[in-house]
């Protein structure tokens, strides 16, 4: 066991420096007797915790690849372009021109809007697989293609319409929006930027979370009336397969969407039934939340993980908030570990025991899947040692193989370091507070201060979790460190 606290103020800390001396002096922890436990990277097994309830070896849930997905998703764009092919009817004429582009992109955006809508049914086997924080990202960089091929698609059909009815763009515009069809289209587009427009981070920014929310469901309108729109236009509709798979591909989704994010929250609120039965202070801004429930192994969450919180209380009800697990599932008991940084987090200090929970998930693949590597650093800064307390105390790993950093900006903002240091001793593993303001001269986040820390550190797999700047920092200062970038496990899970 190693407990070492990095900071060039270390004397204004007595009370731990009083503690590491006593710690110092201490008779070393002996190894269990036998082998190490044997690495197994699908399997989130309990190494240390006998407590812990592990998931069995056997079960291994499915997991779509970020560059398997990533191929599905060119491969499909790849067919809608030969789709398009094999209908387009080569001509010189500029109206011709402008139709079969507009064509094209109409096809493409219709494409992505079903992409953008599967990458957010949180399907388990993809949220697993691909990771929320880069599933995330794929929405938000797609919807933005989707909006410039909606975007180019008004232009070159309208500019089609012109050049061959001989009249100008406003006129065109006017009588185009006198059929139905192509106003529905325009109401669906109108709504597809709205919800675009409301994701920009400056608009964000300005808005609650139940107002972008409401806002952004506007995109399933404006899917619905894109679909409508396709169905009667001539690239789908010139051909019976066509229509059949056009309408099976949004079937599919659909689906998708219904079920898991209808159904099963709802499935799983009656099954387990959880509710709170202990809120507890960790700190002056950080509580720990204790729920009970029932058959809560059948929600196979794997340490690292994450899942979306609604309590049945006023003011948070309408509120599905996104928290790691701080602790194994045991004995039909999750706690989830939360810092004040919103009104709704804020709001959870003062929820009463016995207050329903909705629970969706688990979502996120942070997990002990991701692994790769016999030894393993686990580096959190702020509360984001919640999902790495639950990697540290599960992981397989031999005595000296397991090591995690632990950043806070004073002694005071350890979160759960009783655990910490107790799950420390019994697996024989390093823990390393490293403290002192972002701001100071010293930084132990340095790829200098990380060699020196874990001198073998090119040849471990890193699982990194914590605020944004913190984490994107560490993460360069890591591969500066020699760490290959694909050896960093990190994943953001706040929307």
């Amino acid at each position: 066991m190693t407990i070492e606290v990095t900071d060039p103020q270390l004397a204004a800390y007595p009370a731990l420096s009083a503690y590491l001396a006593h710690q110092s002096q201490q008779e070393p922890v002996a190894p269990r007797s036998g082998l190490a436990p044997e690495f197994i990277p699908t399997t989130p097994a309990s190494a240390g915790n006998r407590a812990a309830a592990p998931v069995p070896v056997d079960v291994r849930p499915l997991r779509i690849r970020p560059k398997v997905m990533r191929r599905g998703i060119v491969g499909g764009a790849g067919a809608v372009g030969l789709l398009w092919g094999a209908q387009a009817e080569p001509s010189a004429r500029l109206d011709a021109l402008f139709g079969s582009g507009a064509h094209l992109s109409g096809l493409l955006a219709g494409y992505g809007i079903l992409v953008m809508l599967l990458l957010m049914a949180r399907v388990p086997a993809v949220e697993h697989g691909v990771g929320a924080d880069r599933l995330a990202r794929w929405h938000s960089l797609g919807g933005r293609y989707v909006l410039s091929l909606v975007g180019a698609h008004v232009v070159l059909a309208l500019c089609g319409y012109a050049a061959h009815s001989g009249t100008d763009l406003l006129s065109s515009a006017a009588q185009l929006l006198g059929y139905g069809g192509i106003l529905a289209a325009a109401f669906g587009t109108f709504a597809l930027v709205v919800a675009g427009v409301s994701s920009v981070r400056a608009a964000r920014a300005r808005m609650s979370q139940e107002t972008w929310r409401a806002l952004h469901f506007l995109t399933y309108l404006g899917a619905a009336l894109a679909f409508a729109h396709q169905m009667v236009g001539p690239d789908v509709s010139g051909s019976p397969l066509t229509v059949w798979a056009w309408a099976m591909l949004h079937a599919t989704v659909a689906v998708l969407i219904v079920w898991y994010r209808g159904v099963v929250p709802v499935r799983q609120a009656l099954r387990h039934a959880l509710h709170v039965v202990e809120v507890r202070d960790e700190s002056p801004d950080v509580v720990s939340v204790v729920m009970r429930g029932t058959g809560l192994d059948a929600l196979r969450a794997e340490p690292g993980q994450f899942l979306r919180w609604r309590f049945v209380q006023r003011r948070l009800w309408h509120t599905s908030l996104p928290f790691s697990l701080s602790a194994p599932v045991r004995d039909d008991t999750l706690r989830i570990t939360v810092k004040a940084l919103g009104v709704h987090s804020r709001r959870i200090r003062r929820l009463r025991p016995g207050t329903r929970v909705l629970a969706t998930g688990p979502f996120g693949a942070m997990t002990a899947h991701r692994r790769t590597r016999r030894k393993v650093l686990l580096l959190a800064g702020g509360v984001g040692i919640t999902p790495m307390r639950v990697l540290f105390e599960t992981l397989p790993a031999a005595p000296g193989d397991l090591t995690l950093l632990y950043r806070a900006s004073n002694a005071a903002q350890l979160v759960l370091s009783d655990e910490l240091e107790a799950i420390a001793g019994r697996r024989g593993a390093a823990l390393h507070y490293l403290l002192g303001p972002s701001d100071a001269s010293f930084d132990p986040l340095a790829p200098q201060a990380l060699r020196n820390l874990v001198p073998d550190l090119a040849e471990h797999d890193v699982y990194l979790c914590g605020p944004g700047p913190m984490a994107d920092a560490a993460a360069a200062s890591l591969i500066k460190a020699g760490v290959p970038e694909q050896h960093i496990h990190t994943e953001q899970f706040s929307f």
